[in-house]
């Protein structure tokens, strides 16, 4: 598959990735759903490798997770610490904020990739990348406005400051992600089974606070729309990684294809959850994926 199609279709499940985590997390306990959601993703991949290893050659080339060196397992768990950190700062926010909110904001990354690439490429932008980002900036204006009908100020809401750290640090891990795929000579299959497996083993520590009430904490309610979010990962990131590893890929373009997701995400928000001023918000949606466009092409 071509790598612009795989970050279009990787952009669908990741949209669909975002609706389905609003309806786990929303008025549930958010550690429970990320541990969950993270240990479905490591099951599969685990049931994968031990049919690999009873049966070898059972799985395409594709599938196949590669025997990795002590300092390439390291080198993933950083991934999981990354790519950890992300996911709890998005998740909170996502509890407490229309996903027509987190999702636009979220589609920013590409914007703060560009600006590592920047700082630690040496990269100048071109005219078109400085109009992007100013188109960016400007329709997050657009978005508080909306939001504002809604009660919800930027300026504030402090789950607006948890879902933007949560998006500079998506802009990290993708930055990683080009490192790993491209420079470190990782599969798709390897990064995203071994991640996921570290992932789960950084949660145990917290959701054991949460279970034995270390400290206050919310309820915990089964979902099948848990499953949902992981299965939709699970697509989304392996079509994501599979582009990254063909060399015409920049990381910049994939990382914009792929927060097409976000109309995805803003019409589960409005047909789904029922969130309102639709209209308003839409207009400050087209004016991110302009900017991201922009930015791109320049």
């Amino acid at each position: 598959m071509h790598w612009a199609v795989a970050s279009l279709v990787s952009a669908v499940f990741l949209g669909g990735y975002e609706v389905f985590t609003k309806h786990a997390v929303r008025g549930n306990a958010v550690l429970p759903v990320l541990f969950l959601s993270t240990l479905s993703s490591a099951a599969v991949w685990l049931l994968l490798m031990a049919i690999e290893a009873l049966l070898p050659g059972t799985w395409p080339t594709a599938l196949t997770v590669s025997a990795l060196t002590w300092h390439q397992h390291g080198l993933l768990l950083l991934k999981s610490l990354i790519v950890g950190s992300s996911w709890a700062c998005v998740y909170f926010a996502v509890k407490h904020l229309p996903v027509s909110i987190s999702s636009p904001i979220r589609a920013t990354s590409p914007v703060w990739t560009l600006f590592g690439a920047l700082l630690f490429l040496h990269e100048r932008p071109t005219g078109l990348e400085i109009l992007g980002v100013a188109t960016t900036l400007a329709s997050f204006i657009g978005l508080s406005v909306a939001g504002r009908q809604e009660g919800i100020h930027f300026h504030r809401n402090p789950w607006i400051g948890w879902v933007f750290l949560g998006t500079l640090l998506a802009a990290v891990s993708a930055l990683y992600d080009k490192f790993l795929m491209a420079r470190a000579g990782f599969t798709a299959a390897t990064v995203q089974a071994w991640f996921c497996i570290y992932l789960v083993g950084l949660l145990i520590p917290f959701v054991a606070g949460w279970k034995f009430r270390w400290w206050p904490r919310g309820e915990f309610q089964w979902r099948w729309s848990i499953l949902l979010l992981a299965l939709s990962l699970l697509v989304a990131d392996f079509l994501y990684f599979s582009a990254l590893r063909d060399p015409a890929a920049l990381i910049s373009l994939v990382s914009s294809l792929r927060r097409g997701s976000t109309l995805v995400a803003f019409a589960g928000g409005v047909l789904w959850f029922g969130e309102h001023h639709g209209r308003q918000k839409l207009f400050a949606i087209f004016g991110v994926l302009l900017g991201i466009l922009l930015t791109v092409l320049g």
